[in-house]
């Protein structure tokens, strides 16, 4: 399948890049870049640095900067570091980005390759939801959007009703979530069952010592932050869980219902299951076994 990213390089997001640039399932025809773990700008130079990084030649193609009716984006350095890779703060300028905007280039690549066309989002959803607002029928001519973001059945991660992404921009998940189109969300309530721990980041440096040790280097910071603030023994693989799930669909759990977002007051960010909204699919439990050793073996071939 044809797939696009759309995401915040960030220590995951780089996972995720490497897994789908192993996986022979997918034919990856582009980048696009939106604020989140880190400012835009950065995620676009990461993103490029990445594609360079794992052989990839494709298109960045830069999107929002900032959420809607806001101005201003904080980004998560305690999460991800300065620069979005942990303590490695040196990345260089590889290229230039693609001349269109995010949004065009998703809603071009949507009318020429069609049902064919994975969108992976796993970021803020707001380019997504300004190529809906620019073209009526992309999430028709698409044939998946596979979202990580949400926490439906499970506490959230940046306040205790909503998880990060759709968090920091609310409307415009919530406007995507109102349009009908092929979705699978892939939320909290499966990504943190797929914990990746220091061992396996070595193991993983053992077979692929270029890539796989780049992963593990970048890991440490990220790590750390899962130890000392969730007091987990791992992170989970939330980006790359979703890629996964655009393709090994059997590994999950899936619930049927509308969404909707709490888009202000204190539960802000919040996913709510609401019937009268269109239906898309809520991975409600995974495999997490199968997702870390599928993770391991894809990522492990790359040099």
């Amino acid at each position: 399948m044809k797939l696009i990213i759309d995401t915040d390089p960030g220590i995951d997001d780089a996972m995720a890049i490497a897994y789908a640039a192993a996986a022979p399932e997918f034919d990856l025809i582009g980048l696009t870049t939106v604020f989140g773990n880190t400012h835009v700008g950065q995620s676009s130079r990461n993103a490029r640095f990445l594609a360079h990084k794992f052989g990839l030649n494709i298109p960045v193609a830069q999107g929002a900067a900032f959420a809607r009716g806001r101005n201003a984006h904080t980004p998560s350095r305690h999460v991800h570091g300065d620069e979005g890779f942990g303590d490695v703060t040196e990345v260089p300028e590889i290229g230039a980005n693609h001349d269109l905007s995010a949004a065009e280039f998703l809603v071009e690549m949507a009318r020429r390759h069609k049902q064919d066309l994975t969108v992976c989002a796993v970021g803020p959803l707001t380019n997504i939801a300004d190529a809906m607002r620019m073209d009526p029928d992309f999430a028709q001519n698409i044939g998946q959007l596979v979202i990580m973001g949400g926490a439906v059945f499970c506490p959230g991660n940046i306040t205790e009703h909503a998880e990060a992404n759709i968090y920091h921009d609310a409307q415009a998940a919530d406007e995507v979530f109102s349009v009908a189109a092929p979705t699978v969300l892939v939320g909290l309530d499966v990504t943190l069952k797929t914990l990746y721990r220091t061992a396996d980041f070595e193991e993983l440096a053992r077979h692929s010592p270029e890539i796989g040790g780049f992963l593990r280097d970048i890991s440490r910071f990220y790590l750390n932050f899962y130890k000392n603030v969730a007091g987990l023994e791992g992170c989970g693989l939330h980006d790359s869980t979703a890629v996964i799930a655009c393709s090994h669909r059997a590994m999950f759990d899936v619930h049927k219902t509308g969404l909707k977002v709490i888009t202000n007051g204190p539960e802000a960010g919040a996913t709510r299951p609401d019937p009268s909204r269109p239906p898309l699919l809520v991975c409600r439990d995974v495999v997490g076994e199968q997702v870390v050793d599928l993770f391991t073996q894809r990522v492990a071939t790359l040099r």
